[in-house]
């Protein structure tokens, strides 16, 4: 049996797991949408407000400070980067709405899991200590503090 103890995450990195954290509540809240049959509208507007709030300041961020301690050419960077763009044009799908955002809301979970459990810790591991500093400098926790006007995810 395989008892691998969890990874602990660099603290330079923690503020990206934490707003990972809050991608995964948005898989879990647009599923939750369509089981409790929202309208695709009120899950469009979510997703809108999201990304903009959310995914677009934190792609920017991984993409500018953390990606750059692996090679642009190393096959998880590759990985990331295009996960990224189709996560995005999931995002500003605006013609098949329903379709979108249920691969959206897979497809971002699956992309958090590889970045935490591969990604991040791969990072982890080759990052010097004066690269992690850098990071660490860098103030991006915005502590998402989630004050969208229709939390139709919760219970009426």
């Amino acid at each position: 049996m395989d008892n691998k103890k969890p990874l602990k995450r660099h603290e330079a990195l923690k503020p990206l797991s934490r707003q990972h954290h809050f991608g995964l509540l948005f898989s879990w809240k647009i599923r939750k949408g369509f089981t409790e049959e929202i309208s695709i509208d009120r899950l469009k507007g979510y997703a809108n407000w999201f990304f903009i709030h959310e995914i677009e300041p934190h792609f920017k961020l991984e993409e500018d400070h953390v990606f750059p301690i692996l090679d642009a050419r190393h096959p998880l960077i590759i990985r990331a980067l295009k996960e990224h763009r189709r996560i995005e044009n999931l995002f500003n799908d605006h013609d098949h709405l329903k379709n979108s955002l249920s691969l959206l809301e897979t497809k971002l979970e699956a992309h958090i899991r590889f970045e935490e459990r591969v990604l991040f810790t791969e990072i982890q591991e080759i990052a010097t200590k004066e690269e992690l500093k850098k990071i660490e400098k860098i103030h991006f926790d915005s502590g998402s503090k989630e004050d969208y006007p229709d939390p139709f995810w919760e219970k009426s």
